[in-house]
């Protein structure tokens, strides 16, 4: 079975508040999952790295609940350039707090074959609405 992990993370400000946004699809792309979460004030990559270990996370459930082969590969598209060339290798992660996250969502994808691509803006819309809806969520209850 093959799946598509879109994840997306910002913050209004960097720091500011921010927030992870994930969506997974199977390979006839049908919706299996989405979520969003608000972070807090915090960094825009730092965002980017907590959505990707948010859809890691509900992955590994998914499979859990159900997908036992072995051949099971998971493609995570993204629009942060940055974030794919440090996951494929090709940039160090220099902050320690990035390295953590990084060092967790790899314990998620042991044992599989995950690719990551970046994808422009556009191709990754539904992750990126997770975000905004829950930027705009938590700013209502800041004014309330």
């Amino acid at each position: 079975m093959n799946y598509k992990l879109f994840t997306d993370g910002g913050a209004r400000g960097n720091p500011g508040p921010a927030a992870a946004g994930a969506i997974l699809f199977d390979e006839d792309d049908h919706l299996i999952w989405f979520d969003s979460r608000y972070l807090g004030k915090t960094t825009n990559n730092k965002a980017e790295y907590q959505a990707v270990l948010l859809g890691m996370k509900n992955f590994q459930k998914a499979i859990a609940s159900g997908d036992n082969d072995t051949n099971t590969k998971l493609t995570c598209y993204l629009d942060s350039e940055l974030i794919v060339k440090q996951f494929n290798g090709e940039y160090k992660i220099k902050d320690q707090s990035l390295k953590s996250i990084y060092e967790n969502v790899k314990k998620y994808i042991a044992g599989f074959e995950v690719e990551f691509i970046h994808v422009y803006r556009e191709k990754n819309k539904f992750a990126d609405k997770l975000v905004n809806i829950s930027l705009d969520a938590a700013n209502e209850k800041s004014e309330d």
